[in-house]
């Protein structure tokens, strides 16, 4: 066992992505004791602004926008108990096909490489137990989410990381149950009935960390809440305490890179490390 603090790192890409996707497991393990990491990677000029004004519409000041995400991921992150929070200064680069993906110090149209020793320095810095991202498809395609991707995996190659490396999934079989609390709700009912729909999500067999973070979910609600001026976590918060509870008290991940002799299926990040 090290003597040291075992630490996890996660890494992002806006401003309210470190509690949607990881806010569970950032505060269970901030609450046993494990040194907690976030990087975000951009400053989320591309989000709502006030009134939920968008991009390009009258009213949408990026730079005021910068400013309340900020705030909003500073007060996440304290719920969250984070133990360090680290900006590596990239633009949001917009929703993939926008102009503002080739705007200078847009994310996506940074070098890989640039960015990549960027973050090498942080985890030589912080040389982090667990590193959790997205996978190739940043998740839902997003140019941001697909270059943190690039850059992660670059970057742990580059600081000769030896991490335990994860990428955030989304299990087919929560998917489906989400849709069916979406209809016992109400919500959605004009769309396309999910049944009829490809799957989304990962293939349950293919996830390797099923991670139990019930016990923090109300931290991971509030973090989410936090972040009040973007939409995209409206629906989650829109939920209510106890449905919440119902579809998000597991985090699940796919392990890409162990060097511990993992097996197959885990509940912990940390499996044999501690």
């Amino acid at each position: 066992m090290s003597e040291r603090p075992l630490t996890l790192m996660a890494v992002h890409a806006h401003p309210d992505d470190e509690a949607s996707s990881t806010g569970g497991v950032l505060a269970r393990y901030a609450a046993e004791g494990i040194t907690t990491v976030v990087v975000t990677c951009t400053d989320g000029r591309c989000g709502d602004g006030p009134d939920g004004v968008k991009p390009g519409e009258p009213g949408h000041d990026p730079e005021a926008v910068v400013a309340i995400r900020r705030r909003e991921l500073e007060t996440s992150c304290a719920t969250l108990k984070v133990s360090h929070l680290e900006m590596l200064g990239y633009h949001d680069s917009g929703m993939m096909g926008w102009d503002s993906n080739q705007a200078p110090r847009a994310f996506w149209a940074a070098p890989v490489a640039e960015a990549a020793e960027k973050l090498a320095a942080l985890i030589r810095e912080y040389r982090p137990d667990v590193v959790v991202t997205y996978d190739e498809n940043g998740g839902y395609g997003h140019p941001d989410h697909i270059q943190v991707h690039r850059v992660t995996m670059a970057a742990v190659a580059l600081a000769d990381s030896p991490a335990k490396v994860y990428w955030s999934a989304l299990p087919q079989s929560a998917m489906r149950q989400v849709g069916e609390r979406m209809r016992e709700m109400g919500i959605g009912l004009d769309g396309p009935d999910p049944a009829d729909m490809p799957p989304m999500g990962w293939p349950d067999e293919e996830i390797t960390a099923w991670v139990d973070v019930s016990a923090v979910l109300d931290q991971k609600f509030d973090a989410l809440a936090a972040h009040a001026s973007q939409s995209d976590g409206a629906f989650f918060i829109g939920l209510g305490r106890e449905t919440f509870a119902k579809v998000m008290g597991t985090e699940c991940y796919v392990r890409v890179k162990d060097t511990t002799g993992s097996p197959d299926r885990e509940d912990d990040l940390f499996t044999g490390l501690r």
